[in-house]
């Protein structure tokens, strides 16, 4: 595989302004973007184009989305400065960064906060899960960058906020679906979706199947999902919402990365480690929660909300961890979380221009039972590791918007943050210590906001703010030389700033950001030792680019752009556990300089929708030492749908063609693998036919 250069991203950014050109475009679904309604600026409802904030939501039809609903990857790729990664490997979740932000993650999602109905997804810690999220009944999803995301905490570096769909409401007809589907590498998904109810009380409950038997060896998967949900409107005032979630993944093996001679020779072959190991994870998830809305008077709303939840995972890692100070080759977690929050908004006039305020607490406790055990060949076998680890957060936050002149608003906001991480060592032997201690974080995050109403087609704004990090329990478990946990690694703080633009005009409509953000402490990987990531704090770390998004809708024709530009470097040299010098100007692994997406479709009223998508990335380095890259790329990808009826039913057929051209790809790295299987190769052409059915 040869090393990308200049004229392979001019080439490919040319293919790509090539096809954007034989374009114009339109869709429904489109125009209700431009217009949508978003809370993830202000915590109000307020219309994207008019938020203060680099803010898209993504409208999604489940009926009538071509594709299979199984990752957020399939829904978010036009959104600029956001990264999400499918890595066709069900045992590591996605991979999903914002602006730079959480690229160091090898698993799990680090440094960006997720949201689902307003409850987290998010643990006290920073770690957070993207699977969990059921889509094929989400409406619309947030995407919230840039400074104004420090409100929502701890390593808030982006904000992602799914909001499933309300059970619809008499005199609104109750509704129900099915959706079968299958596809390359053994694909197959199924899922049925009712919900109805009364005028003030209405049911919903969604519930899907994927199976698939890997586009690699060794990385068969299978997930079920339940979305349950419950709306009360006892009143015009009151709004009551009960939600029950499900995950449950009983298996998802790991096939692991591949080192650059083995993806060359055959991406999808599976290393001997794995199959030795029988390296695989199994996940069960339950969680409830509740929210409630109170309109007190028209000045002033009431917000709670109340959820609890369990997460038991399985995993079965590439070694055996048989030494007697090792943590062992199988971690068995068993997690039990929840969390209370409320906020008041009030709306008022200050010199007779609009105020609004808002201030909240929110807490947020995580306990977690950890065990190690030795790794016999994918069976647990002796002890090595006992543990009762928590993670808890109190945080106070206000948030304040004025518009002070007719064409000019204000916004100012501050977080107090408290995050506590604790481990209770229950395994103390000679070669293993007691290595019990606890920790306590304290940040408080400002942030100012101005936005310039210019005329009713243009916005421009600006905003900065401070923000912070804290390591993860995984990350702060092992410190270099010793047993125990590395209490003394210390949180991430950044200072973040953004100026932009946003323009519409009839048919057409055009951001514009342009970001900067610093950081100190930077948390980064030192050393791996016997299979245990080992992390250090470092400074003078830089975020800096462009974003750009574009949309032009001519009757039923669409066209679509996004393009970020993401400079990622290391401002300041630091040394690796290995005494290696990592040099200043290093780029930050896994952070590709230039994306580039355009989607081109075609709905009529009747008949069949066809659109193709084109992205283009350039190379993305692998560890801090810049020693290899994933090379840049460019793939195509097709859909088309159509919607027929029959007497009340609807029914919808679509169908994918995903990698048109076969192109060998890394579609993710392993930032800093310790055994240089840095490369986890993207799947090859693959076709997936699918059909719903509507009452």
């Amino acid at each position: 595989m040869r090393k990308p250069n200049h004229s392979d991203l001019l080439l490919s950014l040319a293919s790509g302004t090539v096809l954007l050109g034989f374009a114009v475009n339109a869709c429904a679904q489109q125009e209700k973007q431009l217009d949508a309604v978003v809370v993830s600026a202000s915590r109000t409802e307020q219309k994207r184009f008019d938020a203060a904030a680099s803010v898209d939501a993504v409208a999604i039809d489940p009926f009538r989305t071509a594709s299979p609903l199984v990752n957020m990857s399939e829904l978010l790729s036009a959104v600029p400065g956001i990264q999400i990664r499918e890595r066709q490997n069900y045992a590591q979740d996605l991979q999903l960064s914002v602006r730079g932000f959480g690229t160091r993650s090898t698993f799990g999602v680090r440094g960006v906060r997720i949201l689902i109905d307003g409850i987290p997804a998010t643990m006290p810690d920073g770690q957070g899960q993207a699977a969990t999220a059921t889509l094929n009944s989400t409406r619309s999803i947030e995407i919230l960058r840039g400074p104004l995301a420090q409100l929502y905490g701890n390593a808030a570096g982006g904000v992602v906020q799914v909001l499933t769909n309300d059970p619809p409401l008499a005199p609104q007809p109750p509704m129900a679906s099915l959706s079968l589907g299958a596809g390359s590498y053994g694909q197959r998904q199924t899922g049925f979706t009712v919900a109805g109810g009364r005028s003030v009380l209405g049911g919903l409950l969604d519930v899907s199947h994927y199976e698939t038997d890997g586009y690699r060896d060794h990385s068969a998967a299978e997930r079920t999902q339940l979305n349950g949900k419950v709306l009360w409107r006892p009143t015009n005032n009151t709004r009551i919402t009960g939600v029950v979630n499900v995950f449950r993944q009983p298996l998802a093996q790991d096939p692991l990365g591949l080192t650059r001679a083995q993806f060359e020779q055959n991406p999808r072959q599976v290393v001997p480690a794995a199959l030795t190991f029988d390296t695989r994870k199994s996940v069960e998830q339950q969680q409830a929660g509740l929210v409630i809305e109170h309109k007190l008077d028209r000045s002033n709303t009431l917000n709670g909300r109340l959820y609890a939840g369990t997460r038991q995972v399985h995993q079965t890692l590439a070694f055996s961890g048989a030494a007697a100070n090792s943590s062992g080759g199988v971690v068995d977690l068993d997690n039990h979380y929840r969390g209370i929050g409320v906020s008041w908004t009030h709306a008022t006039k200050a010199n007779g221009m609009p105020l609004n305020w808002t201030i909240g607490m929110e807490a947020d406790d995580l306990d977690q039972a950890r065990k190690g055990f030795v790794n016999n060949n994918g069976t647990s076998g002796a002890l090595r590791r006992d543990e009762l680890d928590g993670a808890r957060n109190v945080d106070l936050f206000g948030q304040l918007d004025w518009t002070f002149a007719p064409q000019w608003k204000a916004t100012a906001g501050v977080r107090s943050s408290r995050v506590r991480l604790s481990v209770d060592d229950r395994y103390v032997t000679v070669a293993s210590p007691n290595d019990s201690g606890s920790v306590d974080y304290r940040n408080t995050s400002p942030v100012l906001g101005l936005v310039w109403y210019v005329n009713n087609d243009l916005n421009i704004y600006g905003n900065l703010g401070r923000g912070f990090e804290t390591p993860t329990l995984a990350e702060s478990a092992y410190r270099a030389g010793a047993t125990g946990p590395n209490l003394g690694l210390q949180p991430s703080r950044s200072l973040q700033g953004e100026v932009g633009m946003k323009w519409r005009s009839g048919a057409q409509s055009l951001d514009l950001a342009l970001f900067n953000a610093r950081s100190r402490d930077e948390i980064v990987p030192q050393t791996t030792e016997n299979g245990r990531s080992i992390f250090q704090n470092i400074d003078k770390v830089q975020r800096r680019g462009i974003e750009a998004s574009w949309r032009n809708d001519i009757g039923r024709y669409s066209t679509q752009l996004a393009y970020t530009l993401l400079d990622a470097q290391f401002r300041q040299s630091f040394l690796t556990g290995q005494n290696t010098v990592v040099a200043t100007g290093n780029r930050l692994p896994g952070a590709p300089m230039h994306s580039l997406v355009t989607q081109l479709e075609y709905r009529p009223a009747s008949g069949l929708s066809t659109a193709i998508e084109v992205r283009l990335e350039s190379r993305a380095y692998v560890d801090d030492l810049n020693t290899e890259a994933a090379s840049g790329y460019g793939v195509v990808n097709l859909r088309a749908g159509q919607e027929l009826r029959a007497g009340a039913m609807k029914w919808y057929l679509y169908g994918r063609l995903d990698n048109v051209f076969d192109k060998q790809y890394a579609g993710s790295v392993i930032v800093n693998d310790g055994n240089r299987r840095f490369f986890e190769p993207a799947a090859g052409r693959r076709v997936f036919i699918g059909m719903r059915a509507m009452l």
